[in-house]
């Protein structure tokens, strides 16, 4: 199988090229042993549209499989040696986003002024989250920024992992609901309509199904206008909202009270805590800033809300584990291995370990939940298709009553 390369020479150039490998694995080793540092190995496919952007010229976001590669490359060409100033001009030849190639330009010129890597990366938000820009500053500060950019690739490969699991779980489920709310509407609004000024023309008496959904149609088509104003109004305002910081609490607090849903969000963030938290201490950032990152980058403002109070008890001394467990967040399980952690100093350990058996919790959440769904869309299906079954057949019974 051929795989195109990017790599670093001895002489600290970049040569691209095509290889042939059993894997991509085995392709990296060829290339060292020749003398070269992998930066990308890549099964080889068709270019994409010119200066690196997408077949229409478009350059995009920024994908987090882009930026866990461009974490990677950094890290390899900044184990070997390189300059940091070299290391981003070869980046910005090779970086096909266009969003990211414009950053790492910026980030170039920033620190050719004299700023740090971290405050060259905190110019570009959209793209370095702020929790990426203090473990790069932590990374700085004592001179591990290799095992920094580890850390945040494997951090970032976990979460997008996850993500991607909890959106292949909910796919299936959002497409039935989809399907079935325009099978209703279709229904409605062109098959109840036929059926009516035929049950009219027979001065039929109507049964309570088929009346209700004849006041449908009609109210669907007779105010439709008001129907689509008052809905584009309400999902307006709640956006608008949800951007105050009393609206993501409520928006919040609410997605965790959900039945099915609830518990598999709070695995998910208490997972990422333990994770992120491990991460931050083993790169030497201090407790009670790490839970400041934290409250920043948890995605959850309900949990945000509790480390804060947690920051604020541990200011006054009281240790991680105390104010950990009045969070109602965290099982009493978790707290007893952070105040395990606390005693034996091991405290990064046993985040880990928390952090390892909530992906498990996680994982096996998420294969239960289509099982958990199915019969809930079930009976939805089996409600709509009744109603709708009821509300033609029932008169048309009535009809061939009358014939007879």
């Amino acid at each position: 199988m051929d795989y195109s390369y990017q790599a670093i020479n001895s002489l600290g150039n970049v040569v691209k090229g095509t290889i042939s490998a059993a894997s991509e694995q085995a392709a990296e080793k060829a290339l060292a042993s020749g003398g070269l540092i992998p930066v990308q190995v890549a099964q080889a496919r068709a270019k994409t549209g010119p200066s690196g952007k997408g077949p229409l010229g478009f350059a995009g976001k920024v994908k987090t499989r882009e930026l866990i590669l461009f974490s990677k490359q950094f890290r390899s060409m900044f184990g070997a040696g390189i300059p940091a100033l070299r290391l981003l001009e070869v980046l910005e030849a090779q970086t096909e986003n266009g969003m990211l190639r414009k950053a790492v330009s910026g980030m170039r010129e920033d620190i050719s002024r004299g700023l740090t890597l971290k405050e060259a990366m905190e110019k570009h938000p959209a793209i370095f989250s702020p929790l990426y820009c203090n473990m790069i500053g932590a990374g700085e500060a004592s001179g591990r920024i290799p095992e920094v950019l580890d850390r945040l690739s494997y951090m970032l490969e976990h979460e997008d992992r996850v993500k991607s699991d909890i959106r292949s779980a909910l796919q299936y489920p959002v497409v039935v609901l989809i399907t079935l709310a325009g099978a209703f509407f279709f229904l409605l609004a062109f098959v109840i309509p036929r059926f009516a000024d035929v049950f009219s023309k027979a001065h039929l008496t109507l049964p309570l199904p088929t009346r209700i959904a004849i006041s449908l149609h009609d109210a669907l088509i007779g105010h439709w206008p008001v129907m689509f104003a008052g809905a584009f109004c309400l999902v307006a305002g709640l956006r608008m909202y949800f951007k105050t910081e009393n609206g993501r609490l409520a928006k919040d607090s609410f997605l965790l009270r959900l039945p099915v849903f609830g518990p598999l969000f709070i695995k998910a963030a208490v997972s990422r805590f333990s994770s992120i938290l491990a991460i931050l201490l083993s790169s030497g950032v201090p407790v009670t800033s790490a839970l400041t990152i934290l409250s920043g980058t948890i995605g959850n403002s309900a949990m945000a809300r509790a480390f804060e109070s947690i920051k604020e008890q541990m200011v006054e001394g009281k240790g991680i584990a105390g104010p950990l467990s009045e969070a109602k967040f965290f099982t009493p399980m978790v707290v007893s291995m952070v105040a395990i952690g606390e005693e034996s100093g091991d405290l990064e350990g046993m985040l880990r370990e928390i952090s390892v058996h909530y992906d498990e919790e996680v994982r096996y959440a998420v294969s239960r939940l289509a099982d958990l769904i199915t019969p809930a869309l079930t009976v939805a299906l089996a409600v709509v298709v009744g109603f709708f079954a009821l509300a033609v057949f029932m008169p048309m019974w009535d009809m061939t009553k009358m014939v007879k």
